[in-house]
C-alpha cells in the first residue's frame, strides 16, 4: 500500500498553543510554525513565555485535555487508513498529543520530546533534524510511494520530499511563498487529492 502522512496540529486538530495562549490569556503564546519559519526560535520564545508567566506542563495538559479533533478529522482518518497506511508527522510532544491521539484511534504519531523538571517545561529533544522531511526519505528508502499534507512552513519540506503533497487550509504567507504545492480547504477535497495524486 501507499503511504499518507499528515501533519497533526492544523490538520487533524486545533493548534495546541493558540488553546494554551486563549486559556491562559497569554498572546505571546499565539505564535505557531504558520507564524515563525524556525522552529527552534519559536520553541525558545515559548519556553521563555512560559517561563516568566509561570505555565507548568500540567496546566498546559489540562488545556488540551479538554480539546478535541477538528470537525470530521477523526471520520477522515478512519477513511484514509482503508486507503492508506498512515503517519503522523508532527513537531509537536509525545506530553502533549496523547490525549488527542486517544481521541483519533491511536494513529502512529512521530513527534518531539519535552525535557520536563518538577513539572516545569525547561526545553525539548528533537527526535532528528528536519524530522518531517527525514521521515520520508525513510520511507521511500523501504519503496513506499507518499502522499503527505500539512498547513505550515515546518510541512513544505515533507510535502517537497513526497511523491504528492498538498497544503491543508494553511495561511496567505504559506500558499504565496509555496505555489508549487495544490491547495484544499476541506477534508472531501483532501480526499480526492490524495486518492488521484498517485493514480496511475
Amino acid at each position: 500500500m501507499d503511504l499518507a502522512c499528515l501533519d497533526l496540529e492544523g490538520v487533524l486538530v486545533p493548534e495546541i498553543w493558540i488553546g494554551v495562549a486563549e486559556a491562559t490569556g497569554i498572546a505571546e503564546l499565539r505564535l505557531t510554525t504558520r507564524d515563525i519559519s524556525d522552529y527552534d526560535e519559536l520553541m525558545q520564545h515559548r519556553l521563555k513565555v512560559m517561563a516568566d508567566h509561570g505555565i507548568n506542563l500540567s496546566q498546559i495538559q489540562s488545556v488540551i485535555g479538554a480539546m478535541g479533533p477538528m470537525p470530521g478529522a477523526r471520520d477522515f482518518l478512519d477513511w484514509l487508513r482503508e486507503r492508506f497506511q498512515v503517519v503522523i508527522l508532527s513537531d509537536t510532544f509525545y506530553e502533549f498529543a496523547m490525549p488527542l491521539m486517544a481521541q483519533l484511534g491511536y494513529p502512529t504519531l512521530l513527534c518531539h520530546k519535552l525535557e520536563v523538571v518538577d513539572d516545569r517545561i525547561v526545553g525539548y529533544t528533537l527526535r532528528q533534524p528536519n524530522a518531517k522531511r527525514a521521515a520520508v526519505q525513510a520511507f521511500h528508502g523501504l519503496n513506499y510511494r507518499v502522499v503527505a499534507t500539512g498547513d505550515s512552513y515546518n510541512d513544505t519540506a515533507m510535502l517537497g520530499e513526497a511523491d504528492a503533497g498538498v497544503l491543508f487550509c494553511p495561511p496567505a504567507n504559506v500558499i504565496a511563498e509555496f505555489p508549487q504545492f495544490p491547495v484544499v480547504t476541506g477534508y472531501a477535497d483532501l480526499k480526492v487529492a490524495f486518492t488521484t495524486a498517485l493514480a496511475g
